[in-house]
């Protein structure tokens, strides 16, 4: 058994990224484990298991059960293995592939491989079953090209002949472990083979039948492994899916069983909401994520054989409805009973909202949309009865679960390139008078007005609401619709809190919920934006309810040393919130003009001032980085200023006085605890780094403005950045995502126009810079590495052209000489950091996958250029490395990655570099096709590194 277990650690080793070494030394080192062992291993076990399969068990002896255990674990591993080295996410469960040699193919198609796990089921109890299972579910995920269709057919039936006996005898499934991995299974079946050669197999009619009951009996049983469901829901899902695209005559009988799926799903549903209440057991309906996520699968089950889970949900909704009004309308207060007609009518409309989304992903008749029509109407009915109700009570639930069904509606039946007539609005004009998508709009909008105004204490409510609202807002003929609504204009006209009492400074709201102040700004500026033009009276009357809190904030803070600060706090988080949605929303010059004339210079004041205060309280001060960040970005060029303006300039100075007090302020703090690091420190200076970002790369600022009249707020912005930067660890660059995807970014506008800069930094900091740049370099995430490539490429190009001008006397370039000599001396007294770095490119391109391979290449020959002798050295290295017959295909690959590049011409040669390397990296990987060569090349690369 310690042998066994051995084996099993090693399987799972080889299969474990090891951050610690080169990505490129593991793979290689897996591949060949994969290639000269795993499949003896994998054999070994089989051969094991059959043995003790056929001999008397006695699993009281523990030696015998850990011995099982072990054996059916190491299975499992080898099974797991990542083949092709790319592992698979967990949340793609149901998309897995067992990517498995060709020369394993033997092995599946013995059939006894498949009957030895479907019989070790039978014969062992949990916990080993559930891993018997595990092991089937592995093999029914083997590739399909693996086999020719024949074999692929053979294969199929084993693998439903032995599905077909554990629903035969279904006692084993009473065991959560065993259920789930059957259930892993039944999906599996359906993701690796496809619908025709499922209903080609023998017995499938007998096998659909048995599994349309267990999935009925598994949904009537709700509180029964309820993460299993998505697997069953899946597998229907993607049968149902299928349905056009069978060519065989062989009927699929989903149309006889796919509606009693759905009725098990609706009725299982609605029957659990008693028990929920009466017992105080968890709400499923308060797990929205798994609501949403068993409802997209839903959808498109209920629309096969639409008419009978049309006629199921209507008859269900009149007797809910019914019961419920009668309910209402009794003297008697009968509490219990009005909360379970209120939980059935939450899933009720969650539900109608399924169907009528499946429209989108089911071939649909007609009569189909005649169907969504009777369906939308009893929802309509059901929303204007429970709005009726709100000043006396309201139930969230069923708020929230319209507020799905009206969003599943507008992206059904309302839109741009939606057809404009459907018989779904015959029968709301004949029950609601609703005859068009004008008129549903201004439902829609009715019904956000009626939110914001009654449900100001519910976040949940307002914050999909307001996202609701938000999706209305995307479309310019949908919005030249919306204008017209006088619920629209009262809105633009009356935003402020004795309206929507949640745009209020009540304490009863948390800070947290201020966030959807943003999104219902964005939403009304894109509203007020359609007709404004340049009337900067109507866009001075809209900002006016912020004015005067703005008025208020400053007099505070100017007049009075003794006021109340958390009054004051939320107020200026409440209003950057605010303005950082109209900012957002305002994309052409003239409107953004009217914004940046009302904010500057008085209430940006007001804003610096709330920095030096509240800078170390993120609460306050991220919002208001965010709202300068968000100013500063040249969307659409917004920022496109007039000649005679200097709004550029002004707006830039704000920002640079905004990045110096927070930077010098938060990194006065002193020490801050690991677990507060990026709350506290990190995330403001992120937003900081963004800011300047976009300040730099915006395109609305000549900088050179800024030294040439003394003024020295660039430089300010400069060093405060520096600071910034030194109080943050590489390993913090790369942990945190938001930093690195403000750092890096920053970095690459920085080295592509202010080298100038990076040049005249002190040494310890162009180290700390070129150091974060090598370590970025084999970051996974593109955006990262990317940008390092482009970092890498301008300050080598920078360096070149130094090299190239030497000895040239010229007056004019004499400062910009003494500039890149000092930058080329400071990098020769530390060459082995672009050493390091040209051998971490040359391992991504000839060992990695180079997604980014375009960027990769740019760097690459500059490098070259400059370490000329050291890539020499690797070239020797790895060519040396091969074995003789392979050394001259090797040499000439690298000599066609040069051909045609000349030495002095970077920048006219990058091109043509870019396509030699695709051709190179072909080319190699083709000449180092021998795994254990591979192993050989890599590891003589990272012993150079």
């Amino acid at each position: 058994m310690i042998g066994v277990m051995i084996l099993s650690e090693l399987t799972q080793e080889m299969n474990v990224v090891d951050y610690t070494r080169p990505s490129p030394s593991q793979r290689k080192t897996s591949a060949s484990f994969r290639d000269s062992t795993l499949k003896d291993i994998l054999t070994l076990a089989c051969s094991l298991l059959k043995e003790i399969s056929g001999k008397p068990l006695n699993l009281q002896d523990q030696s015998q059960h850990g011995l099982i255990m072990q054996l059916l674990k190491l299975v499992l591993n080898c099974l797991n293995f990542d083949f092709i080295g790319c592992l698979v996410d967990e949340s793609t469960d149901d998309l897995c592939t067992v990517q498995v040699p060709t020369s394993w193919k033997s092995m599946f198609l013995d059939p006894l491989t498949l009957d030895l796990f479907f019989d070790l089921y039978y014969l062992i109890p949990p916990p080993l079953s559930p891993l018997a299972l595990s092991c089937v579910v592995q093999f029914a995920s083997v590739r399909r090209s693996l086999f020719s269709s024949s074999e692929r057919a053979k294969y199929l039936s084993n693998l439903i002949k032995g599905s077909k006996r554990i629903l035969d005898n279904p006692q084993g499934l009473s065991d959560p472990s065993n259920y789930h991995e059957f259930c892993r299974l039944l999906a599996r079946l359906k993701t690796n083979f496809q619908l025709g050669e499922l209903v080609m197999a023998d017995g499938y009619p007998e096998v659909i039948r048995l599994i349309a009951n267990f999935t009925v009996a598994s949904l009537q049983h709700w509180e029964f492994s309820p993460n299993s469901v998505h697997y069953l829901l899946t597998l229907w899902q993607k049968m149902v899916t299928s349905v056009p695209f069978v060519k065989s005559t062989e009927p699929h009988l989903l149309d006889t069983y796919a509606p009693e799926v759905t009725k098990a799903y609706i009725t299982s549903r609605l029957d659990s909401v008693h028990t929920i209440i009466r017992d105080g057991l968890e709400d499923p309906l308060d797990d929205t994520a798994t609501v949403f996520q068993q409802l997209e699968q839903l959808c498109t089950v209920s629309r096969c054989e639409y008419e009978k889970t049309c006629a199921l949900l209507v008859q269900l909704f009149d007797q809910t409805a019914q019961t419920y009004q009668e309910l209402l309308r009794s003297p008697s207060g009968r509490t219990m009973e009005i909360s379970v007609q209120e939980g059935r009518l939450a899933w009720l409309v969650y539900i109608v909202g399924a169907v009528i989304a499946g429209r989108l992903t089911y071939t649909s008749a007609d009569e189909h949309d005649a169907m969504d029509g009777e369906l939308s109407c009893r929802v309509f009915q059901l929303m204007n009865l429970m709005d009726s109700r709100l000043e006396q009570s309201g139930n969230e639930k069923v708020e929230l679960a319209v507020l799905w069904f009206l969003d599943q509606f507008r992206k059904t039946y309302v839109g741009d390139q939606l057809q404009r007539t459907s018989r779904l609005y015959a029968r709301t004009s004949e029950v609601l008078g609703i005859t068009d998508e004008n008129n549903i709009l201004e439902v829609f909008m009715a019904k956000i007005v009626t939110n914001l105004k009654y449900w100001g204490r519910s976040e949940p409510v307002i914050s999909r609401t307001l996202q609701f609202l938000n999706d209305l807002s995307v479309g310019y003929i949908i919005l030249k619709k919306l204008i017209k609504i006088d619920a629209v204009k009262f809105m633009l006209q009356n935003h402020t809190s004795e309206h929507f009492p949640f745009l209020g400074n009540n304490e009863h709201f948390s800070l947290r919920d201020l966030r959807c102040r943003t999104t219902f700004y964005t939403a009304l500026t894109r509203l007020l934006v359609v007709e404004l033009g340049e009337d900067e009276d109507e866009f001075e009357e809209f900002m006016l309810p912020l004015t005067t809190s703005f008025e208020a904030v400053a007099q505070i803070l100017n007049n009075n040393n003794n006021f109340k600060q958390e009054e004051v706090k939320r107020m200026l988080i409440g209003l950057t919130r605010d303005l950082r949605g109209i900012a957002f929303a305002l994309n052409t010059k003239t409107s953004y003009t009217m914004l940046f004339d009302w904010l500057y210079p008085k209430y940006l004041s007001v804003l610096q001032r709330a920095i030096e205060l509240w800078h170390h309280e993120p609460t306050c001060a991220v919002p208001i980085l965010k709202f300068m960040a968000e100013l500063l970005q040249n969307r659409s060029q917004r920022l496109n200023f007039d000649v005679s303006s200097p709004n550029g300039i002004l707006l830039f100075r704000e920002a640079s006085k905004m990045i110096c007090t927070y930077g010098n302020q938060i990194l006065s703090l002193g020490t801050i605890s690991e677990d507060q690091v990026y709350p506290l420190k990190l995330k403001g200076i992120s937003i900081c780094f963004s800011s300047l970002k976009a300040a730099l790369c915006g395109n609305y600022v000549s900088f050179g403005v800024f030294q040439l009249y003394g003024d020295n707020h660039f430089d300010n912005a400069l060093q405060a950045f520096i600071k910034m930067l030194l109080s943050v660890s590489h390993c913090e660059l790369l942990q945190y995502r938001k930093l690195s995807h403000s750092y890096y970014p920053l970095l690459e506008c920085l080295t592509q126009d202010h080298m100038s800069f990076i040049a005249s930094l002190e040494p310890h900091i162009l180290i700390y810079i070129l150091t974060s740049i090598s370590e970025g370099l084999s970051a996974l995430d593109a955006i990262v590495s990317s940008s390092c490539c482009a970092s890498l490429d301008y300050i080598v190009t920078y360096l070149l052209k130094h090299l190239s001008k030497a000895g040239k006397k010229s007056v004019r370039q004499r400062d910009l000489a003494q500039e890149r000599q000092r930058l080329l001396h400071i990098i020769q007294q530390n060459s082995d950091l672009l050493k390091q770095m040209l051998s971490t490119i040359m391992n991504i391109v000839i060992f990695e996958d180079c997604r980014n391979q375009w960027s990769v290449s740019r760097p690459l020959l500059g490098l070259i250029f400059i370490n000329e002798k050291y890539f020499a050295e690797l070239r020797t290295s790895l060519i040396n490395s091969q074995p003789p017959e392979k050394q001259n295909a090797l040499n000439q690959c690298f000599e066609n990655l040069m051909e045609g590049i000349e030495r002095n011409l970077l920048i006219k040669n990058r091109d043509r570099f870019t396509q030699n390397m695709s051709i190179f990296r072909r080319d190699v990987t083709e000449a180092l096709r021998s795994d254990s060569n591979e192993q050989q090349s890599t590891s003589s690369l990272d012993m150079m590194s």
